[in-house]
């Protein structure tokens, strides 16, 4: 027996730290949102479909190129903007630096505030995450979070949530990548951590995977339609996930991602159907 979630409209997580509620499909910007002013007003469709579909959540880095910048100027065009949930990250060693860094982040996206202020993987972590807690004190920024790419970091990033206060953590999770399951999931769900969800096609290796391949029967009872969704949805059956980013600067790809929140989600039992499936095509 197939069991779903059915929602109406985008499907919402809470943030343990404060009981706020967030959409659970947010957007990416590495490489996607790097890109000169020619190509920037291409980018207004994809954060007015985000908006329209009821996301908020935009996640950035200063090791992302150009892609903070992107954000400040598109978003400052949109009558929306105070409704997104503005995320970026401090990727540099140093305390001096990391607060330069970050102030530029900020003028960067044009806000005076921001919603989540990340470690990026990991680095320098015991410098920065004191004046993360000064500026959360401040007001300047309202949550703290790590954040890491790779498998092998996954036991580091459990262990800081186990002994430090953290609002936030993200790192890799797919349909074909499942070592978080071993421990960090589990883990970031005792602690009362939010969890974002980065990578979730595998870098394009999923759809590779699937190219040219047709969705199973099966997908149509409970919603889904391609295979952006069948990969998102997988990742929402864990209830332990707060927000997924996936990256696009497509307005036809961001409408099947956000889509991927809606309309019903899997439970465990399915979301394994959906690996077995995956595992033999």
């Amino acid at each position: 027996m197939i069991l779903v979630l059915k929602l109406i409209g985008m499907l919402k997580r809470i943030i343990p730290s404060t009981g706020e509620l967030l959409p659970a499909i947010g957007l990416g910007t590495w490489q996607s949102f790097d890109v000169d002013e020619s190509n920037q007003s291409n980018l207004i469709p994809v954060l007015e479909e985000l908006h329209n579909s009821g996301g908020r959540l935009i996640d950035s880095s200063p090791m992302y190129g150009r892609s903070e910048t992107v954000i400040g100027n598109l978003t400052s065009k949109l009558q929306s903007r105070n409704d997104f949930f503005y995320a970026t990250k401090v990727w540099t060693t140093g305390r001096q630096a990391g607060i330069d860094q970050m102030k530029s982040s900020m003028k960067k996206m044009q806000r005076e505030k921001i919603d989540l202020m990340q470690i990026h993987n990991l680095l320098d972590w015991k410098t920065h995450l004191p004046v993360l807690r000064e500026w959360k004190e401040e007001g300047i920024i309202k949550y703290i979070g790590i954040t890491h790419y790779q498998d092998s970091m996954h036991d580091e990033l459990a262990k800081i949530i186990s002994s430090e206060k953290i609002d936030f953590v993200q790192f890799n999770y797919s349909i074909d990548s499942l070592h978080a399951e071993k421990r960090l999931m589990k883990v970031a769900g005792d602690n009362g951590v939010a969890i974002l969800i980065n990578r979730p096609f595998g870098e394009g290796r999923l759809f590779e995977k699937v190219k040219g391949k047709k969705l199973p029967e099966w997908c149509i009872e409970v919603g889904i339609k391609n295979w952006s969704e069948y990969f998102l949805k997988f990742i929402l059956a864990d209830p332990n996930v707060t927000c997924v980013i996936p990256a696009t600067s497509d307005v036809q790809h961001a409408v099947e991602n956000y889509r991927a929140g809606s309309v019903s989600i899997p439970d465990f039992d399915l979301s394994r159907k959906m690996v077995n499936f995956l595992n033999y095509i």
